[in-house]
């Protein structure tokens, strides 16, 4: 039997009543709402308007414009479907007195009966001209006058007001004027008391309006509200509700980095025969920026609670030997390391990178993959669990069960936003009561450390704490904007490498058509003889993935056969043997190899020097940050570099944007900032992963200066209670964050 709470006949909606008891909507829209994440009263309301549609001053058709949007209340005159060999065209006329509107929908034969002639529609989208005619692309439109009843005639005709419009669900079968009528109800039924849960303070000190009165002006904006600022979401109404969601977000990052400086952790000690171990393994003179990193990094390393730090530094910048200085530290103190990499390619160009660096001074490197034998991994996991592996260096396989560390002291995980924040969880979680069966102190240094036995580890009152967390260091080479890192790793303290290695010059990069192909090869071929090495690279669409390896065999064979069959060149692609591919990746270093046709596993780890000219083929198929990464592996040395981002076929509007940034700039920076105005912040990070809290109001692009505002109030509150903001307020915004936003931001409570 359902109990009276939840059944909003009886008594008033409350923010937390699940939506199939909303007059309306019952169990089967109920599961259509759940497929878009909307489940209860409190989701429905801040289910936002997309945009808005002026309706108090549409536009005449005579006044149109080409390339502008616009909204237009017209009449339905005719409308048709025309089948052609390519696809079915629906073409529909509306008028306004005279004046005549084409409109068009491409594979549009779901539209064949939807218009008749007479019906009143709201039509939006893009104006543009063909020979000489003004016509609509694929509008959105709504048939105007077709209510049912008194309600749906007050909240969704509408027909001079300014009028939210709200993406459909369901295939279309809940349509933007469903959910107006269904909002429109909710927020009439809703409860009056809805408690404040951001402290009096902060809503007095940035203005905010109440947060009911803002729930009814972003859905019903009042008579005389700007238009252009509904647009912009930047009404009192839209602040209120970005604020608070950005607030409570914030406030769960900063409550989560006080709560782990609260944790025990390890307190390693730098002394002079750890410097010394650090700089024995140095290739080069590090620059300023791996100076300045380190030193934060062993900073945090040094203190008795955990390490929770992001490493972040454009292609080429030396973050993985930052990471090995740190696991120097880690290793000297006689703790182990372990460093996950998201690909297995990854894992093994750490793995090889590991052994040229570390295996000299004589440090013990496994490496643990999935494709590795049984019986190979059996015994890795074994030299793991008896502490004899000092490095541990593999993909996932890391976190599995069978995986024991005898006493892990520092987790490196590297391309962050490729794991999920609960991955990372579980691989700090693998030392739990493992690290407290290990040895500490001097005798943990002396069994299987390599600095002696003069001084403790770790200070006397922290061994003997039940579980100590082991430090953790997020490294990416994939630059984030400021205001995206305080939400994606606003629990990490952050380090940046924002220069480059000396002896770097900077990269040419051009564009040209594959019409122009034969000027490449020769191009390359003059770098190649001079001395130089290349990168031919091909993409591979995972989707795909045999057919394109197919092709860029196919172009391998032609290049090495026809066109330079004097050089030697080489393959390479992920589903080639590991053995194999090493061997390939080390005659290339060796230079023996001239020219490497590859896929686009060379997109990170690799370094060579001596190559100084990449071709990209098909480059309007890449994503802007992976062109980047791509670009990345040349111009690692003193010669001049180049590369050459060839296309072929028609080139997409949003794929010239990305070209052009290539050509323009080489700063990572710049080019993540642009990559994620361009898809977003879910797929700037790959779907619904890494931990990226799941919006509903805010966006993390437009709203910038509240996200920075919210971060500020956020500490400010857990800094009282003072003055200004009184300790029940604080409980009460910290439950509200825990019941009303656990579920938004997810997993950024964990790890």
């Amino acid at each position: 039997m359902l109990s009276a709470p939840l059944l909003p006949s009886l008594q008033m909606l409350e923010p937390s009543t699940p939506v199939q008891y909303v007059k309306g909507i019952g169990p089967r829209i109920a599961e259509i709402l759940a497929a878009k994440g909307l489940a209860t009263v409190d989701d429905l309301l801040h289910y936002l308007p997309f945009r808005y549609e002026d309706r108090v001053n549409p536009r005449g058709i005579a006044e149109l414009r080409a390339g502008e949007m616009a909204t237009v209340i017209a009449e339905v005159r005719t409308s048709g479907l025309f089948r052609t060999r390519r696809m079915p065209i629906f073409q529909m006329t509306a008028g306004q007195g005279r004046s005549r509107l084409k409109c068009i929908w491409f594979n549009g034969a779901y539209l064949k009966d939807k218009f008749q002639p007479g019906q009143m529609l709201a039509l939006y989208g893009r104006v543009e001209e063909n020979r000489g005619e003004l016509q609509l692309l694929q509008p959105q439109f709504e048939i105007l006058g077709e209510a049912e009843g008194e309600a749906e005639q007050k909240a969704a005709e509408s027909l001079e007001r300014i009028v939210p419009i709200y993406e459909s669900a369901g295939q279309g079968k809940l349509t933007s004027r469903w959910f107006r009528r269904i909002i429109h109800a909710v927020l009439e039924n809703l409860k009056p008391e809805l408690p404040e849960s951001i402290p009096a303070a902060v809503r007095k000190r940035l203005d905010l309006i109440a947060s009911r009165q803002a729930l009814w002006k972003v859905h019903w904006p009042d008579e005389g509200e700007s238009f252009q600022d509904l647009q912009a979401s930047r009404t009192q109404a839209h602040i209120r509700l970005i604020f608070e969601e950005l607030f409570f977000i914030e406030l769960g990052l900063e409550l989560k980095r006080r709560e782990q400086k609260a944790q025990t952790g390890i307190a390693f000690e730098l002394n002079d025969a750890v410097r010394e171990a650090i700089k024995k393994i140095l290739p080069f003179h590090p620059t300023g920026a791996q100076k300045r990193t380190l030193k934060e990094i062993a900073a945090d390393m040094e203190k008795p609670y955990p390490m929770r730090r992001l490493l972040q530094g454009d292609v080429g910048s030396g973050k993985t030997l930052v990471a090995f200085e740190a696991a120097i530290i880690a290793i000297e103190n006689g703790y182990q390391v372990a460093l996950m990499a998201p690909t297995e390619i990854l894992a093994q160009q750490h793995y090889f990178s590991a052994r040229r660096i570390l295996e000299p001074s004589g440090y013990r490197i496994v490496l643990l993959t999935g494709s590795l034998e049984e019986d190979r991994k059996r015994e890795i996991r074994r030299h793991i669990a008896k502490g004899n592996a000092q490095l541990v260096i593999g993909t996932h396989a890391l976190i599995e069960q069978k995986v024991e560390f005898e006493k892990l002291g520092l987790v490196i995980v590297d391309e962050q936003h490729r794991f999920g924040v609960l991955q990372r969880f579980k691989l700090m979680k693998k030392s739990g009561e493992q690290l407290n069966r290990g040895e500490t102190g001097a005798s943990a240094r002396q069994n299987k450390g390599r600095v002696g036995t003069d001084t403790p580890v770790r200070p006397a009152e922290h061994s003997s704490e039940r579980s100590a967390e082991p430090d953790v260091l997020v490294m990416t080479a994939t630059p984030i904007p400021r205001t995206l890192a305080l939400t994606l790793y606003g629990d990490l303290d952050i380090s940046v490498l924002d220069e480059m290695p000396p002896g770097r010059t900077p990269i040419v990069t051009r564009r040209v058509g594959d019409e122009r192909a034969d000027e490449v090869w020769q191009f390359l071929r003059k770098q190649v003889t001079t001395g130089h090495q290349a990168y031919v690279v091909y993409p591979v669409i995972e989707e795909n993935e045999e057919n394109e390896i197919k092709a860029a065999m196919k172009m391998y064979s032609e290049l090495s056969k026809k066109i330079f069959p004097d050089l030697n060149v080489a393959v390479l692609h992920g589903r080639m043997e590991p053995d194999l591919k090493e061997q390939v990746m080390r005659l290339f270093q060796q230079g023996k190899i001239q020219i490497l046709v590859s896929t686009t596993v060379i997109e990170v780890g690799v370094d060579v020097p001596n190559a100084a000219v990449m071709v990209i083929e098909h480059a309007e198929r890449f994503g802007l940050a992976q062109l980047h990464q791509l670009r990345g592996r040349i111009g690692r040395g003193a010669a001049k570099s180049f590369c050459i981002l060839m296309t072929s076929g028609k080139v997409s509007e949003e794929a010239e944007r990305r070209l052009d940034a290539m050509v323009r700039t080489t700063d990572g920076f710049q080019i993540a900032e642009l990559d994620l105005e361009m898809r977003g912040p879910g797929e700037f990070f790959g779907t619904r992963q890494a931990g990226m809290p799941s919006l509903q109001v805010a966006n993390l692009i437009r709203d910038r200066d509240l996200l920075e505002l919210a971060k500020k109030e956020a500490g400010a509150v857990l800094s009282g209670p003072n003055s200004e903001i009184s300790q029940a307020e604080i409980d009460r915004a910290l439950w509200h964050m825990r019941t009303r936003w656990q579920k938004t931001y997810g997993l950024v409570e964990v790890g």
